[in-house]
Formats: structure tokens, C-alpha cells, sequence
């Protein structure tokens, strides 16, 4: 079970994200300041930490993360702040922080982000393969196969595939799609997203292979190997 470290000095929000969080499995431990929560990351060992930022005191999120850099603790960070300028986002990756969800937020997001953050550090860095059923992309040569069958993919489709098989069997948001393959903040009024998907799918079912894509309704997509 994932050790999650919530510091957040809102209790009723810390304990919104703490039920959330349990309810998805992770065992899930809450602080209120920057001070206790910087003695606990550095004390306790999590696989995950959600961090305020705007944190009371004289020690706040960015304090706490840059601390934990400064002395080596490389836990992943995700950054929760109603700070969502542009300028503000950036300082809080170039401090240390992993990922960065502005307030107000939705729990299934929060989730999403956390998980692909617990996932991407199990993954060894000598990955050269990914695989999901028999659906296979050689991460050195860019081929991907489903099954016998090679299917040639433009950039764009093979780094969004590429995104969605690292994160088999865990819900991607929207929003995450286009801030890592896309490098831009969502934008609620485009459609690009499930243009590519529709793409990709194409590709991956041609000749009546099973569907391998699902989408969740009003959050994202989950890719698993087919029934």
C-alpha cells in the first residue's frame, strides 16, 4: 500500500483529500504546517507527498519542498495551490515539485495525478519496452506492434500512446494529455485531444482488434489490454 504525506493547513480540505485518497487504497497520513510537515516527510518514509502552497507561518509549500531537495529527499511532490498563473506554476516545478493542481480541484484529478506520480517511480530508468497485452512499443527504435502487425504512427499518436501505455490501467485526465504531450494548458473549448484519440484507436482496432482505449465519461481515458 502507497504512503501518501498530505500537508495542507485547511483540516476539512486535508480531510477530503485523505478520504479520497483512501478510498483508493493508499494509506494516508495529514499534517497542518510546514513545520510539522517538513519533520514528518523528512522522519517517516511516503511514496507520494501533496503539498499546500500557501502554507501559514514562516515556513510555506515551496519552503517545505525546497528543504526536502536541499537535503536529498526525493520523494514526489504534487504542488496544490489557487495560485494558477503561469509564472506561478513554473516556480513551483523549478523548486523541485513533480506536479502542480490549481484550486478549486476535482478529487478524480488529484487521484490521477498522484498515481501517475507513484507509478513513474517504480519505473526503472533502463525501460527500453512497454507492453499492455499485445500491444508493444520499442522504445529505442519508436516501432510499436499489436501482435504481428506493425502500425506506423505520427509523432503526436506515438507520444500520446506512449504517455497512456506508462500509465496502463490508471485513469489520465484531459488536462495531464495536454500538459505532457501536448505542453499546454488545457483548454476546455478544443477537441484536438479526442481527435488524436479517435486517430490512435483507429490505428489500434484495424481489423477488428478489441478496443484497448476506453474513455471515462467527464474525466479522461484508461488504456488496458483487451479482454
Amino acid at each position: 500500500m502507497a504512503r501518501v504525506l498530505v500537508i495542507e493547513d485547511d483540516p476539512r480540505t486535508a480531510a477530503e483529500i485523505a478520504a479520497a485518497l483512501g478510498d483508493h487504497g493508499y494509506d494516508v497520513d495529514s499534517t497542518y504546517t510546514g513545520r510539522d510537515g517538513l519533520l514528518r516527510a523528512s522522519t517517516e518514509k511516503y511514496d507520494a507527498i501533496v503539498l499546500d502552497r500557501m502554507l501559514p507561518g514562516d515556513l510555506d509549500g515551496l519552503g517545505v519542498l525546497a528543504t526536502l531537495r536541499t537535503v536529498g529527499n526525493e520523494t514526489p511532490v504534487l504542488i496544490l495551490s489557487a495560485l494558477s498563473a503561469v509564472d506561478e506554476r513554473v516556480r513551483g516545478l523549478r523548486a523541485g515539485g513533480d506536479d502542480y493542481l490549481t484550486k478549486p480541484f476535482e478529487f478524480v484529478e488529484l487521484t490521477a495525478r498522484l498515481e501517475v506520480l507513484v507509478r513513474r517511480r517504480t519505473v526503472s530508468p533502463r525501460e527500453t519496452n512497454l507492453q499492455v497485452g499485445d500491444l508493444q512499443i520499442d522504445l529505442l527504435t519508436r516501432a510499436v506492434h499489436r501482435g504481428s502487425r506493425a502500425i506506423e504512427l505520427l509523432p503526436r499518436e506515438y507520444r500520446l500512446l506512449e504517455y497512456l501505455m506508462r500509465h496502463r490501467g490508471h485513469l489520465v485526465t484531459r488536462t495531464m494529455l495536454f500538459e505532457e504531450v501536448w505542453g499546454y494548458h488545457y483548454d476546455p473549448q478544443t477537441n484536438v485531444i479526442d481527435v488524436h484519440i479517435g486517430k490512435l484507436r483507429r490505428k489500434l482496432e484495424e481489423g477488428g482488434q478489441p478496443q484497448m482505449i476506453h474513455t471515462v465519461r467527464g474525466s479522461g481515458y484508461i488504456l488496458r489490454a483487451a479482454d
